[in-house]
């Protein structure tokens, strides 16, 4: 008998973006634990490749198929199998090989992968938000019944997700979304018209792809956090609370009905909730660079700003609301920061679009999976109408 322990095989769905490149990265400094079963990318064909040449995956997808015969023939020395199209993504997550999904898709497109992973019984590493902001019913329930075990990626619900661990038979009382307040901390709407895209980019603490990078610039990102919260942690709306804390030292707290709160903190790096994922139920060494209270001789809290930064607001009256509101929600926000990034709209103008998609697109309680997809479809065209793309 081998004393080798099983290597945990991973399936990296966005492998070529922010969370993807990271999660390769925790990869490779630890060789012994893990190893990259399937990659996909949408269109960056050269790093899909590259890789695909370092990691020897089963198998890659490339969405784009434009792309596909230049990555077949570009891995045609391996035995990587190389698919593409949207299907294919599908496809693979519906495969035996791997152990878990890290869950890298941004938006609405991460969804379907996720669905067939969990009905697999798969365990998942989530790191799209957007799949249980538009059906988050549907997969825990899936996840539920398949026993398919669901690890937040987020930072702030791998913060909840931590401090709750041994807390099992405990109630939570209520849970605190810790906030940066993003780039724009302090501004007022007569600052925030001119804002372009650039100045939008630039986080204060950490490095994200570019669609998130916005939603943290609008308050967005946190407005789907707590949805998001509500469905990973079976929650009541008012169970959840959000808090901005400019440093972004404490990741995210949970009150317990006695009172006691748990916070987990660390600095600001997406490795480690990557890490800690993959590894759960253990913790692995590293040497990430750790925290010094006295480089932070100060944290501070304070109530987030919803008179200016409404799409928060907006985000919590779809939480309220529920049924096929927070799709509506991500789907119109999906569009509209398409549109700001392209120069389209300006920084206000996301927030109104969102808000006239929410008024106008169709009211259901409770959507089918079907519906949800229609919702989003709706959704996005009436957004693209309004920006008139």
């Amino acid at each position: 008998m081998s004393n080798a322990v099983q290597k945990k095989r991973i399936a990296i769905f966005g492998s070529t973006g922010s969370i993807g490149t990271q999660a390769l990265e925790v990869i490779r400094a630890n060789l012994d634990l893990f190893e990259a079963e399937i990659l996909t990318a949408q269109t960056n064909d050269e790093l899909l490749i590259q890789q695909a040449l370092e990691f020897n995956p089963n198998a890659v997808v490339i969405g784009d198929e434009t792309k596909y015969q230049k990555v077949k023939e570009a891995l045609s020395a391996t035995d990587t199998k190389v698919f593409s199209g949207e299907a294919a993504l599908e496809e693979v997550a519906d495969f035996d090989s791997y152990d878990m999904m890290l869950a890298g898709i941004v938006g609405f497109a991460g969804l379907k992968p996720t669905l067939k992973a969990v009905a697999k019984g798969k365990a998942v590493g989530l790191a799209n938000k957007e799949t249980l902001v538009v059906a988050g019913d549907i997969v825990m329930q899936k996840a539920m019944q398949n026993r398919a075990p669901v690890i937040p990626v987020d930072s702030e619900h791998s913060a909840i997700f931590q401090c709750l661990v041994g807390e099992g038979r405990n109630k939570i009382e209520k849970i605190i979304l810790t906030a940066s307040g993003g780039p724009f901390l302090g501004k007022k709407p007569n600052f925030l018209v001119n804002v372009k895209r650039d100045h939008a980019l630039q986080h204060p603490n950490w490095t994200m792809g570019a669609k998130i990078s916005i939603d943290s610039a609008t308050l967005m990102n946190k407005g789907l956090e707590m949805i998001e919260a509500k469905w990973l942690f079976n929650l009541q709306p008012e169970q959840i609370q959000v808090v901005v804390h400019p440093q972004s030292i404490v990741h995210s707290m949970v009150q317990f009905e006695d009172g006691s709160i748990k916070a987990q903190m660390g600095l600001p790096d997406m490795k480690l909730p990557i890490q800690y994922a993959m590894a759960f139920p253990q913790r692995i060494k590293n040497n990430f660079p750790r925290l010094e209270f006295k480089k932070f001789p100060s944290l501070s809290f304070e109530e987030p700003d919803v008179k200016t930064f409404r799409n928060l607001a907006l985000a919590t009256q779809a939480l309220f609301k529920a049924g096929n509101m927070p799709c509506i929600l991500n789907a119109a926000n999906e569009i509209a920061v398409w549109a700001f990034l392209r120069n389209r709209i300006g920084f206000l103008d996301i927030t109104a679009v969102v808000e006239q998609a929410m008024e106008k697109v169709h009211f259901i309680e409770k959507p089918t999976l079907e519906e949800y997809f229609e919702t989003d479809g709706e959704a996005r065209n009436f957004a693209a109408s309004l920006i008139k793309m």
